[in-house]
């Protein structure tokens, strides 16, 4: 006589996956949630970072109030909070599938509302790029990264280049790993950053002056 492996598991154990998975995409949130840069700053510089830059609680303007010094260590918290818990999920305790797209998606929302400053949390560009090295290791941040460099250095504002390099980005992954709870993940992902950027997108992408005095000279 033949037995599926789920009927050999006592009732207990098959009802524990949905807890499972609450644990992980909670566990993810409320790590997305810690607000490190500004933690770091008020311990460090004794004052807010919302009071530099652009007023967001990330680690560029960590940077911008404390250099390096502040800065490195914010990006790294902010990029691990999004790494860690995607990865221990995936690659550790074998999570797949749609329950992986909750837990990708969680320490971006937590992250970019954040219920320690008010549910306006950062812009979770860093954090994205931890939640992609937990799905795809070093490969996916890597595409990422090459192509948000590419679109800052043809074009000034930030905003853009970060909404045009996830564009690109999705290119990648229909090349790479077309599956539907994988590209649910780049939609929620870039949905985040679209609304965080919200403001900054009302302006056209503007080209660096190098390029339009470039372009300028072949017509």
């Amino acid at each position: 006589m033949s037995y599926q492996f789920s009927e050999l598991l006592p009732p207990d154990v098959l009802n524990m996956k949905p807890m499972i998975m609450f644990i992980w995409v909670a566990f993810g949130f409320l790590l997305g949630a810690l607000p490190f840069s500004v933690w770091l700053v008020r311990l460090i510089l004794h004052t807010d970072i919302r009071r530099y830059g652009d007023g967001n609680p990330g680690p560029a303007n960590a940077w911008r109030a404390g250099g390096p010094l502040v800065g490195i260590p914010a990006a790294a918290l902010d990029y691990l909070k999004g790494a860690i818990p995607v990865y221990l999920a995936h690659f550790t305790f074998g999570v797949s599938g749609w329950g992986l797209t909750a837990v990708a998606l969680a320490p971006l929302f937590g992250h970019a509302f954040s219920p320690f400053l008010g549910f306006r949390g950062g812009k979770a560009v860093t954090t994205t790029f931890g939640i992609w090295t937990g799905l795809t290791l070093w490969e996916g941040p890597t595409i990422l990264g090459t192509l948000l460099g590419l679109f800052f250095f043809l074009q000034k504002i930030d905003a853009w280049a970060a909404i045009l390099g996830m564009l690109g980005f999705l290119v990648y992954l229909l090349v790479r790993q077309p599956a539907d709870f994988i590209l649910t993940i780049w939609a929620g992902n870039m949905l985040i950053l679209t609304w965080k950027y919200r403001s900054e997108l009302r302006c056209l992408p503007r080209l660096r002056p190098w390029l339009s005095n470039c372009l300028k000279r072949r017509r």
